[in-house]
């Protein structure tokens, strides 16, 4: 073998060395990329749910005077909690009940909490009830 292509292999390994070492730094940049679209993917996805359960629960509210059952919102949102608050309108919503309706999810390590809130007409007591 000649002097020349002694040298010429050395170079030749320092080359494929750097190489692959390049395509494994991109190859992690690109692993912790989507992990980080996944991610913010995940946190979209449950806060989507979050609000559409809320949105339910006002409608449902406003329709039928009550919320969704306990057993119908565990089968539609698993893993998602809800809290209802109800308080008398102040100022020129005076006459109205102010609803509340919070649902928290979690997305990996995060909590996502979304809360609505609606001016409804209050409840008239029927003929035959106390005020």
């Amino acid at each position: 073998m000649s002097n020349k292509n002694k040298k010429n292999s050395g170079y030749v390994l320092i080359e494929l060395t750097v190489a692959m070492f390049l395509l494994g730094v991109l190859l992690v940049a690109f692993a912790l990329a989507l992990n980080g679209f996944a991610r913010f993917n995940r946190f979209q996805l449950i806060r989507q749910r979050c609000t559409a359960a809320a949105q339910a629960q006002l409608d449902s509210i406003a329709t039928t005077g009550k919320p969704i059952a306990e057993e119908d919102f565990r089968r539609l949102w698993p893993r998602l909690e809800v809290s209802i608050k109800e308080s008398d309108g102040t100022g020129q919503w005076q006459g109205l009940n102010l609803v509340e309706v919070e649902t928290n999810g979690m997305s990996f390590n995060q909590k996502v909490k979304v809360r609505l809130s609606r001016y409804m007409a209050a409840k008239i007591p029927s003929a035959g009830q106390e005020q």
